[in-house]
């Protein structure tokens, strides 16, 4: 394991975040019942209203108890809704080791892309081996963005893959339409930026630190315009700041490439994109997914570099 990640565990942090969400389940307005094999299930707003206090709660154990996420009034500019700011501890285990939706899971009919300190354990992705950390714990926890709860057979494939009983599992169900489930989807800007960062082949142990904020978009009607707003707060009113080693030549290039401005699709609200690819994620521009706006600040020339610009007419266009 990565030095710098010595002796952190993503999932033993998160067992507090998780107890005082089963603990305080009226307060949070969510529900808490056991599953298949006797899991425990979350359901942060599928039968439930849910609330944007526990859409923060879990947006901080999506970061492996590594990272604060706060709720913020709107910019003097009166442009803006009000926001979500998020910061990280070791901002790149946070987003890329437990944040990242990048557990795939599917059995039928049903399918959900997994995030949170789960899949540090079970290790079924590469991005493990690139950024060399690995967690062990007794327990874990999977957050999935589904409008129901995961079959026995999903249960068991992350049992198995975790090497951890079923009734140690827990596993937090936010929809997109939900109040929750709009709070957690959108405290992933920083993830986003961290992970565009990675796919342009930018060193991730350049990556010091970093923070961004992003507008909360109005809840959507059905799955498709929640996504919707979801993805065009991001990509249409999301700021992120990094702290970053490397040249000014490399910091200025990582800046002009890392926003959503440079993707062929952008400049129409994401709902329509969606619609336009015959609602197949997977043809949509992946360049798309990043914040329109990034600062990036060398520790060691002292320069800042900034790229891209809020679009304020999309963000009406899409919330409004």
């Amino acid at each position: 394991m990565n030095n710098i990640y010595q002796g952190i565990s993503i999932n033993k942090n998160t067992d507090p975040l998780v107890d005082e969400l089963i603990k305080n389940e009226k307060n949070y307005r969510i529900e808490v019942h056991d599953g298949p094999k006797n899991c425990k299930i979350i359901d942060a707003g599928i039968k439930v209203q849910g609330c944007m206090e526990v859409g923060v709660k879990i947006a901080e154990i999506c970061l492996g108890g590594l990272g604060k996420v706060e709720i913020l009034p709107p910019s003097d500019n009166g442009e803006n809704n009000w926001c979500v700011n998020v910061r990280a501890n070791h901002a790149v285990l946070a987003c890329l080791g437990s944040q990242y939706a990048g557990w795939s899971l599917n059995h039928k009919d049903f399918f959900s892309l997994g995030s949170g300190p789960a899949r540090a354990i079970a290790q079924r992705e590469e991005i493990f081996s690139e950024i060399n950390y690995s967690d062990a714990h007794t327990k874990t926890v999977l957050v999935l963005e589904v409008e129901k709860e995961p079959p026995v057979e999903i249960i068991e494939k992350i049992s198995n893959d975790c090497k951890i009983k079923p009734e140690n599992l827990t596993f937090i169900l936010t929809p997109t339409t939900s109040i929750s489930g709009n709070l957690q989807v959108i405290s992933r800007i920083l993830e986003v930026a961290i992970h565009k960062a990675h796919e342009l082949n930018f060193p991730l142990e350049n990556i010091i630190d970093g923070m961004g904020t992003t507008p909360i978009p109005p809840i959507g009607k059905n799955f498709i315009e929640g996504m919707g707003r979801t993805n065009d707060s991001i990509i249409y009113g999301g700021t992120v700041i990094l702290i970053c080693k490397g040249s000014d030549e490399e910091l200025k290039n990582l800046s002009k490439n890392l926003t959503s401005k440079t993707s062929k699709d952008y400049g129409k609200p994401f709902k329509d994109i969606f619609e336009a690819y015959n609602r197949d994620f997977y043809k949509i521009d992946g360049s798309l997914f990043s914040p329109a706006k990034v600062i990036i600040n060398s520790n060691e020339s002292g320069k800042t570099f900034i790229s891209g610009e809020i679009n304020y007419k999309l963000l009406k266009k899409s919330f409004f």
